[in-house]
């Protein structure tokens, strides 16, 4: 069933996102790539800022009827958060840690669960439902421990 794929999928995210980090050289990890786009570090705590609201997002989803699921402006958090000032370990564990805790909730929802739905602030007049969630939500680590291996190839590139 392709629902339960993007579960194992969304569980799967946070070892491929830790494998792609070890890979970092320390030198490279508050390195961007260009101007407007992410260091390694800032990527890293962006993760965890996006999974824990994605954690709540869903539960808004299931146990609430029609919410409005609200969206942020995630460079601005990035840059005003001064995410290159706040340590990495502790937003690495927090996505270990909502990542569980999600996994855990989202093997135990019932079928119905799946068709529940709102509205995103970001996507006005579409309906967002669960399913629409786990399909975002299952690639997203998997999207950034790519985005960490291009940093680290282009960071190579520029200092052989």
């Amino acid at each position: 069933m392709r629902r339960e794929a993007l579960i194992d999928q969304f569980a799967n995210g946070v070892a491929l996102f830790k494998q792609a980090l070890a890979e970092v050289p320390a030198a490279a990890m508050q390195w961007r790539p260009a101007p407007g786009k992410w260091s390694v570090h800032e990527i890293v705590c962006h993760c965890a800022d996006s999974e824990t609201n994605s954690a709540m997002r869903i539960r808004y989803l299931v146990g609430e009827d029609r919410p409005t699921i609200a969206g942020y402006d995630q460079d601005r958090w990035a840059r005003d958060f001064d995410y290159h000032a706040l340590p990495i370990e502790p937003s690495l564990k927090q996505i270990e840690a909502v990542r569980e805790w999600t996994t855990t909730f989202l093997r135990s929802l019932p079928t119905s669960a799946w068709s529940r739905a709102g509205m995103h602030s970001e996507m006005p007049g579409e309906t967002y439902s669960a399913e629409m969630w786990l399909s975002i939500y299952a690639e997203h680590l998997d999207v950034h421990a790519a985005q960490i291996r291009r940093n680290v190839m282009a960071w190579k590139a520029r200092n052989p």
